[in-house]
Formats: C-alpha cells, sequence, structure tokens
C-alpha cells in the first residue's frame, strides 16, 4: 500500500485500474473491506478505485476520540487532495457509508455520485434502539478487556455465524486478528461518534447527487429499515438489492454488487 501524509496524519491507500475514480470508504473493524471488489473486471477494467485505511485502522494513523464523523471526512477529502483528483464517485459501506453522507452534505462539488452499502443510519429507524442495545452489549465485554470476544460478536451479529471462513477466503490473510486490533477504534473512538451524529430528513433533500441504495437480501430488519428510509428521503433514489448476502454482501456476492456499483457509475459519469 502506499501512504499519503498530511496535517501530521498518514494514510495507507491502494489505486487499482484505470478511468473514472472511485473513493471506495470501509467501515468499522474490517480495514480491507472492499479488497473482493478490487478483483472484479467489471469495476477495475472502467475505474479507478481508491481504497484506504481510514484513520484508526490498518496501517494508517491512530484515531484517539473524540473523532468525529465530519473528521473522518475531512481524512477523505485530504486523501482526494492528495492524489489530485477533484471531483470522484464515492462508496461507503456500513460506517463508512455514513462518512459518505458527510463528505457529500460537507463538499457537494467533490462527490459525483453516491452509493450507500447498508450506511449505519442508527439514531433514524425504529430498529435503531435495539441495534444501539447489542453495541452497548458488546462494547461492555471490550472494556473488560476481552477484544476478540467482543469483535466476534459484532461481526457475527451482522455478518452471521459463518463469517470466519468466508473472511479467510476472501480477505488478506490475518483479517481478524487485524479486526482485534482496530476495535479499539470502533469502541472507544466511533461508537460515540455515531451516536452523536444526526442524519434527517431535511439534510438527505440536500444531497442532489445521484445516489444507489445497496441492500443484501438477508440483511434482517434493521438494514431493510434503513433502506426504506433512503427510499423515503430520496425520491430519486436507485436501489441494488444483492441475493444471498447479509451485511457482508462485497464479500458474499462481489460479482453482483461490482456490476452493480458499475452499471450506476457508467450511468452517471463525471
Amino acid at each position: 500500500m502506499q501512504t499519503a501524509y498530511f496535517d501530521g496524519v498518514e494514510l495507507k491507500y491502494r489505486v487499482v485500474g484505470s478511468g473514472e475514480p472511485v473513493l471506495l470508504i470501509h467501515g468499522g473493524f474490517i480495514a480491507d473491506t472492499f479488497v473482493p471488489l478490487l478483483a472484479e473486471p467489471r469495476l477495475v477494467g472502467s475505474y479507478r478505485l481508491i481504497a484506504y485505511h481510514r484513520r484508526g485502522y490498518g496501517g494508517s494513523s491512530r484515531a484517539t476520540a473524540p473523532f468525529t464523523i465530519r473528521q473522518q471526512a475531512d481524512d477523505a477529502r485530504a486523501l482526494l487532495r492528495h492524489l489530485g483528483i477533484p471531483r470522484a464517485h464515492v462508496a461507503g459501506h456500513s460506517y463508512g457509508g455514513v462518512i459518505a453522507i458527510q463528505l457529500s452534505l460537507d463538499t457537494p462539488g467533490l462527490v459525483a455520485s453516491l452509493a450507500l452499502l447498508e450506511p449505519a443510519l442508527v439514531a433514524s429507524v425504529p430498529s435503531g434502539p435495539t441495534f444501539l442495545k447489542m453495541l452497548d452489549s458488546v462494547q461492555a465485554t471490550h472494556q473488560r478487556g476481552d477484544r476478540a470476544g467482543a469483535t466476534d460478536a459484532f461481526l457475527t451479529e451482522v455478518m452471521g455465524p459463518g463469517y470466519r471462513p468466508l473472511l479467510e477466503k476472501v480477505l488478506p490473510p490475518g483479517a481478524f486478528e487485524l479486526a482485534v486490533v482496530d476495535s479499539d477504534t470502533c469502541f472507544g473512538v466511533e461508537l460515540e461518534a455515531l451516536q452523536r451524529w444526526s442524519f434527517t430528513a431535511e439534510d438527505a433533500t440536500r444531497i442532489q447527487q445521484p445516489v444507489l441504495s445497496v441492500i443484501g437480501d438477508e440483511s434482517g430488519p434493521f438494514f431493510d429499515e434503513i433502506h426504506s428510509l433512503l427510499k423515503q428521503w430520496i425520491p430519486r433514489l436507485e436501489e441494488l438489492a444483492v441475493p444471498h448476502a447479509n451485511h457482508a454482501l462485497q464479500y458474499m456476492n462481489p460479482g453482483t454488487v461490482a456490476d452493480g456499483l458499475a452499471g450506476f457509475f457508467d450511468d452517471h459519469g463525471l
């Protein structure tokens, strides 16, 4: 991976393919979330994919609380500036989807189109309090010093009990162990930031870019509610349903995700 330096921060990133730029913003725990898509010909053959480790993850600089979602969006913008990219497609998964939304609100001219893969709009849907209660329980395990147990509990909740073999199959070696290390960022920094962040129907009216909502057909009520809310708040929203997939949709069905993203970017070129 290459390194971008700015304002005393280091961000690790990689660039694959050629064409219009696409910034990929990963969610919590797994810094290499988008690695399966970097091998998909439909995307790599037409687009310049930029995947990076957010602050607090992998080889990038550590994040300490308070470090807000807006600051994460600032890092994304700084990375694009470092690469000399004035405008890009942006795709974000889970917590990364929230950062992508904030980036589009703060710098609308930078974001040409917005692909949201099950963004973590925890405060906006009826199931949010239940999801936060689960997170509080897992955080308590982490605070007792059981980082591996907390990481396993969370990933089991959102990806299902069979997630470990899947990670080992599609991600670089040591993905779970790295997620355990980076759980300090998730529970020590990002959970609080997510609870303080808000996204309202009025905010949604400010998003003028084309938006694609990507949903796994086995992701469950929490993410179904988020998808429905986005359809309600963004009337021009386009949809991509990924069969046989839950929140790990780009691991479980990367071909469908890649084809859907590429088609969306094709329709909304720079």
